[in-house]
Formats: C-alpha cells, structure tokens, sequence
C-alpha cells in the first residue's frame, strides 16, 4: 500500500479544439441509461464517472436547494484537458436515465453495479483501458461493480467514499450536528432496524423525519446498510486509487485510511483542504462547495488521478 500527504445524440458540443461532449445511451432495465462521453481524443484511456448518493445528476447537481456543484462536470472537462476521456452518467431512475425504471427507489446497490458494468463494456467501445471512478455512494458502487470486473476494466478509482458500512456512518454524521439533539434516539433506532434489515414503521416516525424515511426510501437502505465497504475492497483485484479531502465533513479521512488498510494493492492520496465536493475548502463558508458551480476543482486531484493510471501503464 502506498500513501500520498448505444446510440449517439445528434447534437454535439464542442468544448475545446480537441474534445467534444457526446449524450450516450445504453439498455437499462425497462429503458435507456444515459451519459456524457467526453471525447479527449486518446484512445488508450476512459474514466466512467458513477455519481453519489440521492437524485445527483450527471453533472453533480441535484434538485433539492443547495446541491450546485457541477463537480461531475468539471471533472470530466479537467480530465479531458489533461488528456483523459470520460463517461459521466446518470443513474437509472433519475434525468436522463427516468425511464430506465419507473420507480427511482426500487433499485440496489447491485442493481447500480450492473449499470457500472453495462458503462464500461460500452466505454470499452472507444478504449483499450477502463477506469470507474465512483464519488461518494458512488464509490461503494463501484467496489462493487469491481468484484465482478468487466474484462475492460483496469482499475477503480474512489472519491471521498465511505469506509465504513453506512448506517455506522450516519450515525457519526447525526452526531456531530447539534440541530439533530431532540431526534438522535429516534435516529438511530429507525437505523438500527434498517440495519437488522426490518422496516421502521411510517407512522410511528416523527413527521419532521418521514421525508427520510419513506418506505421506498427504507427499503433501498436496508440494501445499502448491509454493505461492508472494507470487505468489498479486500475483494478487488485491480489497482486502486483512494482520493479524499481533509476538509471532508461529511465522511471522514478515517473512511479513507480504513479502505487502505484493507486493499493490499491500493495508493491513498489525501489532499489537506479538500471538501466533499473535490474543491478547495472555502474559508468561513462552509458550504460554499456545495452550492457555487463557479469554483473549481481542488488542483490536486486530477494530478492525483493523471499520476496514477500512468503508473500502471
């Protein structure tokens, strides 16, 4: 282990002399999956690009207030800058990919790990070597598209994934927020059950909390809480790139440090003010990252990913 401190659009847009952003669509389950392919004219490499928890689109935009990052987006614009093609996709259920199933929360993480699967033979199309490169929940989808890796497939990249199973991990977040106080019990014993793989009844949930927890919600987290992210790294066989932000608050450079200890096969590389949203730590404004589309990506993280698929070559 080393440490560091398919059918085309007919519309094109050009983002460069040298690249161009082409829709892609796949067979998903009941209908097409979508993605962004951006074309930085070598053939050897291609990145897909799996999107984290929740409605987060191709781009790393949500929906809900204060989800605007665009980190997606400038991901694949700064790979192909530095000479590396991407796809970046929605996930079934969700903007481009809504017709793929008719109902966004009747889906599991192997379900999102087949459709990972399904983007790298088609990226394989286009490139000799594919890489997944999963953010947040995405990254557990694609330790888990890993398992099972596509022929293509040379290797997995994570991007402030988590460490730890997912209910462990909502509790550490309940926790450090004080505006949770009055609901932690109440928290942690409807995660508590989702973990034991029973849903928590609707009714007898406060309202301020049903929201989180419906019952398509529910049962797509008994699926999710049942995943233990170090076993599923201890499996992989490829080579593994972690990349985490020290300014992360929402999942932790422990998280980083635990999947590390368990791929033997693995590089860490931890960027000291880097938030969740792979961009430089704004100070005095927390959530600056998450809702400002204009800043960029942290400079040391596509530098990080460029460094290491080219020592695997």
């Amino acid at each position: 282990m080393r440490t560091l401190s398919m059918a085309v659009a007919a519309s094109m847009v050009f983002q460069s002399p040298h690249a161009r952003a082409e829709v892609l669509t796949i067979p998903g389950p009941e209908g097409a999956l979508s993605g962004t392919y951006t074309d930085a004219g070598e053939r050897q490499h291609v990145v897909v690009i799996v999107p984290g928890s929740g409605p987060v689109d191709r781009d790393g935009n949500g929906p809900e207030v204060g989800l605007h990052s665009n980190s997606y987006r400038l991901l694949a614009e700064a790979l192909t800058a530095a000479g590396l093609s991407s796809i970046r996709i929605d996930k079934r259920g969700f903007f481009g990919s809504a017709t793929a199933i008719a109902d966004p929360n009747a889906v599991t993480i192997t379900d999102y790990a087949e459709d990972a699967r399904a983007w790298v033979d088609r990226a394989a199309k286009t490139a000799s070597c594919v890489w997944v490169a999963g953010h947040s929940e995405g990254g557990l989808v694609a330790m888990i598209a890993a398992t099972k890796p596509p022929a293509a497939l040379c290797g997995v990249i994570l991007l402030a994934a988590p460490g730890r199973p997912v209910g462990q991990l909502m509790r550490a977040q309940i926790r450090a927020n004080p505006a949770n106080g009055p609901f932690i019990a109440e928290l942690e014993a409807i995660i508590d059950s989702l973990e034991a793989g029973q849903p928590y009844p609707i009714n007898a949930i406060s309202a301020e909390l049903q929201p989180m927890f419906q019952p398509g919600m529910q049962r797509y987290m008994i699926d999710l809480f049942s995943y233990d992210p170090m076993t599923a790294t201890a499996a992989l066989k490829l080579p593994l790139l972690i990349v985490h932000g020290e300014a992360d608050v929402q999942i932790g450079v422990q998280d980083a440090k635990l999947l590390q200890s368990a791929a033997l096969d693995s590089e860490l590389h931890l960027i000291p003010d880097m938030t969740h949203m792979l961009k430089a730590d704004v100070s005095g404004q927390p959530f600056a990252t998450y809702t400002d589309p204009d800043l960029p990506l942290h400079p040391a993280l596509v530098p990080a990913i460029m460094g290491f698929i080219s020592s695997q070559d």
